[in-house]
């Protein structure tokens, strides 16, 4: 007998307490059977040795290791003896084997009666029994345990599943199993594990390096013996190379020396793919085992695992790392080659990006390339979950690679990378290759990059051209090859759209922009949807259609979000046109949260009209905070950067505008009208703009002269010809000579029923205090549009008297509650951030509006302002 097989390892000097799995052992030892199953290094004989050293388990538990080749006899000698060293005694007409090969029936007939007959269970610990093999001993480890009654419970550890019948323990609730995934260290038992060594990383050190290791208790343990004598600990978690660790040594010695050599040739060749699926393994190897082989290693819990219920597996990544470093040192020259035939069975199998991936990897750039040109995914390059995977792994391409294909990946990447002189070239280098083709793939990539290009350019004539020549070619696309690919058509009107918009044609590019949100209907293109709603929402906006463009920006907002995409990555055009709407709307503190969002992104505002509408919205938000001199630089900045090719007129007039108004926040009516007469315009905003100049310079008749030609229909902007009304409204009430009380109030009611549909409160604050003037004297008219803010009516709210009651009367919680919605707080967060529930809050939310007389929140914090709450 060896006596090690009976001693309960020592638990090692360092070691993570881990209360919960011990208190499952604990439960699962008051039943039949309990399984503790994962890899090598996983931490299975630690936690049961920790179990029982630690007190947890009962007096009359019994350890012993299993060995491999231990014969049916010689395993129950091994059992019986466990027994009497752990101090559980047996009757001695049990007996014991009388030969290593087998063993009578009917002595585990009398151990199976005498462990029956005891009145405290005893509980046999059988560490690594995967070294069991012999049907034999399961059968009889089965026989007694179903025969001692409660006299017996197993725990058993193990890297595979017991030979044990464990489903019928499962189908009747008596079996406690301790998986990989349970076995797995937490970002909290790395850190315990880390402090223990003497080691501190920070949250996103821990948070990578068990992100490598996949919780690997071993692997963690390894690293951080190897950190310790690491002069920077957070440097080796970001760079360590597994092959040239302990950890490579461990894993070859444990996991790969351990199986057969058809089996270790399959795990080499394997490596280089990021899942594998038996058929591409077969593919690899140039066998057929492949089947039989992976599922015998996953049930062996050998670092390799099933995806789900697919046929498909995957390696644990250091083990993956450890294989290719083991396959380059043995088979040198063998990894490109096998990477060149992974790529061409997942492209039989329509996996695109895993093809191009592993074509790249093996330098078969044409491959590559042709895949995303041929297949019509070219689009992928810039949009879709896999777009940055696509794109690192073109990024180490030579550029002197010929052909069309590989032309016009580098052009979409580098237009991806706003690298728009490198485009240009590369699609230079294309168009001799596609001219020569009469293949329709190849010439719709190139129109399509074009039509992408040019709307970065800002060159609508060349994006017009293109995009018309992607609409002739796609009818010569296989309908089912477009079908997968909607992205192409919805990008392609989403660039025009946006090019149109630059132009300053609004009309049409709502058109195009729509037909591009149409385009994307079907689920999976998120991103070119967000994009396609965020240019017509600014368009919107530019028309004056405020409703249309808060909706159409909170479209893309959702659409965001489906996708996945970090916030810091995103255009940002949603956020800011809701801070256009929330300007006109006057709620100025969230118009400034929504500009400070949409420049909040690492990448700048992808359009030109985008920087141009920051700038003036910026600008308009300075002013109404009193800093007319940050209005003016905001304004001149944007004026001063590095222009597009093509810097539009009416977007040199949007700044000439903004800058007017500025000087005129100061006072200086001279430099306003100055900066406007020297920008030509026939706009109605340069015209209107011009007579609030005059007007503040006290030129009556020049006002009236610079709004004579002014359109009075819908082609000028409800909130532009209010301001045209307020203009005349003010020429009337305040010239002796030829003003008129009567038409100043005609023309103030005429200003205020354009405003009221949008409620553009904006106008009036910014029109002066000679309005409250004139609403004081007519109360109907006051009564009328309560939708006013405070400022202009002159008090809280028409009917203040009652109003006062109001205010007074919500709650302490219920001014919280608007306090969190006033910083643009989801309900959610509200009841996270007030301990309060979902529910709670929204209770509170209806007793707020019916309080303030509203139907929704940004009015009942606009009212909340307006009466004082707030």
């Amino acid at each position: 007998m060896l006596a090690v097989r009976f001693a309960v390892p020592p638990v090692p000097r360092i070691v993570v307490h881990r209360p919960a799995l011990l208190e499952r052992l604990t439960a699962g030892a008051r039943g039949p059977l309990t399984l503790v199953n994962g890899p090598a290094g996983a931490g299975k004989t630690v936690l049961a040795a920790q179990w029982v050293t630690g007190g947890m388990a009962s007096r009359a538990t019994a350890w012993l290791a299993a060995e491999p080749g231990d014969p049916p006899g010689a395993f129950w000698a091994y059992v019986l003896e466990a027994f009497h060293r752990h101090g559980v005694l047996l009757p001695i007409d049990v007996g014991s084997p009388t030969r290593a090969e087998g063993v009578d029936q009917a002595l585990l007939v009398r151990l199976a009666a005498a462990l029956a007959e005891r009145r405290e269970p005893v509980v046999l610990v059988l560490d690594q029994f995967d070294a069991v093999h012999a049907p034999e001993i399961a059968e009889g480890l089965q026989f007694v345990l179903r025969h001692a009654s409660d006299g017996l419970r197993l725990v058993l550890t193990s890297r595979t599943d017991s030979l044990l019948p464990v489903y019928r323990y499962r189908a009747t609730g008596e079996i406690t199993e301790i998986r990989h995934a349970d076995l797995r260290f937490t970002e909290e038992d790395a850190d315990r594990l880390l402090r223990e060594h003497g080691l501190e990383l920070t949250k996103d050190g821990i948070r990578l390096l068990v992100e490598r290791t996949e919780g690997w208790a071993a692997g963690l343990r390894l690293c951080a013996l190897a950190m310790q004598h690491s002069a920077d600990p957070q440097a080796f978690v970001r760079g360590f190379a597994t092959d040239r660790t302990t950890i490579a040594g461990y894993l070859l010695k444990e996991v790969l020396d351990a199986q057969p050599p058809l089996t270790q040739d399959l795990l080499l060749r394997v490596s280089i793919t990021d899942r594998v699926h038996p058929g591409l393994a077969d593919a690899l190897t140039g066998r057929d085992d492949a089947e039989k082989r992976l599922a015998e290693l996953a049930g062996a819990n050998a670092f390799l695992e099933q995806v789900g219920e697919s046929a498909w597996y995957r390696l644990h990544p250091l083990f993956a790392e450890v294989l290719q470093a083991h396959l380059r040192q043995r088979l040198p020259g063998l990894e490109p080659r096998l990477r060149t035939r992974a790529a061409h069975w997942l492209a039989g199998t329509g996996r695109l990006t895993e093809a191009v991936v592993q074509a790249a990897a093996a330098g078969d750039w044409q491959f590559a390339a042709g895949q995303l040109i041929d297949n019509l995914a070219i689009g992928r390059l810039f949009t879709g979950l896999e777009t940055h995977r696509l794109r690192r792994a073109f990024a180490a391409m030579p550029a002197d690679q010929t052909g069309a294909a590989p032309a016009l990946v580098e052009a979409a990447c580098r237009l991806a990378d706003q690298d728009l002189a490198g485009c240009t070239a590369a699609l230079r280098r294309a168009d001799p290759y596609v001219i020569d083709t009469s293949v329709p793939a190849p010439r719709l990539g190139l129109a399509f990059v074009r039509v992408l290009a040019g709307r970065q350019s800002g060159d609508l004539a060349a994006t017009e051209q293109a995009a018309a020549d992607a609409d002739r070619l796609l009818p010569e696309i296989p309908p089912p090859l477009i079908g997968r690919h909607p992205e192409i058509r919805a990008m392609a009107l989403a660039a025009l759209g946006s090019a149109e918009l630059g132009a300053g044609h609004l009309d049409r590019a709502a058109s195009s922009l729509t037909a591009a949100a149409e385009a994307c209907g079907q689920p999976g293109i998120d991103p070119p949807l967000c994009d396609a709603l965020a240019s017509l929402a600014m368009a919107e906006l530019l028309r004056g259609q405020l409703r249309k463009a808060e909706a159409h920006a909170h479209g893309s907002l959702a659409a965001a979000d489906r996708s996945a995409l970090p916030p810091e990555h995103r255009p940002g055009i949603d956020h800011l046109v809701l801070a256009g709407v929330s300007a006109e709307h006057d709620d100025l503190t969230a118009a400034r949260t929504h500009l400070d969002r949409a420049t909040m992104s690492e990448r700048p505002l992808p359009e030109p009209v985008a920087a141009v509408e920051a700038a003036v919205i910026g600008a308009r938000l300075a002013t109404a905070e009193g800093d007319w001199e940050g209005a003016l630089a905001a304004v001149q900045a944007a004026g001063s950067a590095a222009a597009p090719q093509h810097r539009y007129e009416w977007a040199v007039d949007e700044l000439t505008i903004a800058e007017s108004s500025a000087h005129l926040a100061h006072g200086d009516a001279a430099a306003a009208l100055d900066v406007l007469d020297a920008v030509s315009s026939d706009r109605p905003e340069h015209a209107v703009a011009r007579a609030r100049a005059l007007l503040a310079a006290g030129d009556s008749d020049g006002v009236t002269e610079s709004l004579v030609g002014l359109p009075a229909d819908e082609t000028v902007t409800p909130s532009l010809r209010a301001q045209a009304c307020l203009i005349r409204a003010q020429v009337a009430a305040t010239d002796a000579s030829t003003g008129s009380t009567e038409e100043a109030h005609r023309l103030l009611r005429e200003a205020l029923g354009l405003a009221r549909p949008e409620e553009l409160r904006r106008v009036f604050v910014e029109s002066g205090p000679w309005i409250r003037r004139m609403l004081r004297q007519d109360p109907q008219l006051t009564g009328a549009h309560g939708w006013l803010p405070a400022r202009v009516l002159g008090f809280s709210r028409a009917g203040s008297h009652e109003q006062l009651p109001v205010a007074a009367s919500l709650s302490e919680r219920e001014r919280e509650v608007l306090g969190k919605a006033a910083q643009l707080l989801s309900t959610e967060e509200i009841a996270a951030e007030l301990h309060i529930s979902a529910n709670t809050a929204k209770t509170h939310f209806k007793s707020i509006y019916r309080k303030l007389s509203v139907t929704r929140r940004s009015e009942a914090v606009r009212r909340a302002r307006d009466l004082g709450v707030l």
